[in-house]
């Protein structure tokens, strides 16, 4: 396991940041996650895993919608945070556990969550493989990952360049850090790879446009401007445009 304080503080900027549209991309992702989690949990879920849970945003609401949640991940800090939950949510468990190889036991869960975490991992066709081992009959796999080809990740490809990010960092004036995407993918890649490991979509969406520049320094207006453009392009041929890319997948 690696240990990175960094990882934290980027995270738990980013649900607050100054930046409205910063704030706005991804805060539009927790809400649909948040939200497509309850309207799937009717009747409640008996066992739940979350791959890389990250800051925990998502752990306390597994904890009350489930019976039993596993929050797994190979990060000490994000590990280190949902011990800290753990102690106010008692059906919350911890695991240390790589995806791609998990010792976890097959067919316990009714749900997998899996958000912003495949981009980071290079085999995510066994990592899709195994969440779908996971999953007991019926079950359910939320999951997003970034648009390989979105105005977001192409910025952030130039953001990090030497003597650029230092200039990113005096604009946002918050936690920057590099992304760690390694496997960046298309939405046909993403579906590709579901079907593969033999998941049935139930769902898709995607959401979040990033206008360079006018993020940076248009303010409100800005952000208001990027969120009537995604309205338009969503569900055409132009939806690539958009930064997260989501999946409710079936077994």
């Amino acid at each position: 396991m690696t240990s990175d304080p960094q990882l934290l503080e980027l995270q738990d900027t980013l649900y607050a940041s100054r930046n409205p549209t910063r704030r706005w991309l991804h805060c539009t992702r927790r809400d649909w996650i948040i939200d497509t989690l309850h309207r799937y949990a009717a009747d409640r879920f008996e066992s739940a895993i979350e791959v890389g849970p990250g800051s925990g945003i998502y752990l306390p609401v597994l904890a009350e919608l489930c019976d039993t949640v596993i929050a797994a991940d190979i990060e000490m800090q994000y590990l280190e945070r949902a011990k800290e939950l753990a102690a106010q949510y008692r059906n919350i468990q911890i695991a240390v556990d790589d995806i791609t190889a998990t010792a976890l036991p097959m067919g316990a869960f009714d749900l997998v969550l899996c958000t912003e975490v495949i981009e980071h991992i290079a085999n995510s066709t066994m990592a899709i493989a195994n969440m779908r081992k996971l999953l007991k009959p019926g079950g359910l796999l939320v999951l997003s990952t970034p648009q390989r080809y979105s105005p977001l990740e192409i910025a952030a490809k130039v953001a990090f360049l030497p003597g650029v990010i230092e200039i990113v960092r005096a604009i946002y004036r918050e936690s920057i850090i590099e992304t760690g995407h390694i496997n960046l993918m298309t939405a046909r890649q993403v579906q590709d790879q579901l079907r593969a490991a033999g998941f049935t979509l139930a769902e898709q969406h995607k959401s979040g446009l990033y206008l360079p520049l006018l993020a940076e320094f248009g303010g409100r207006l800005g952000l208001r401007t990027a969120q009537a453009l995604e309205k338009n392009l969503r569900g055409t041929r132009l939806d690539w445009l958009l930064w997260t890319q989501y999946y409710v997948a079936k077994v």
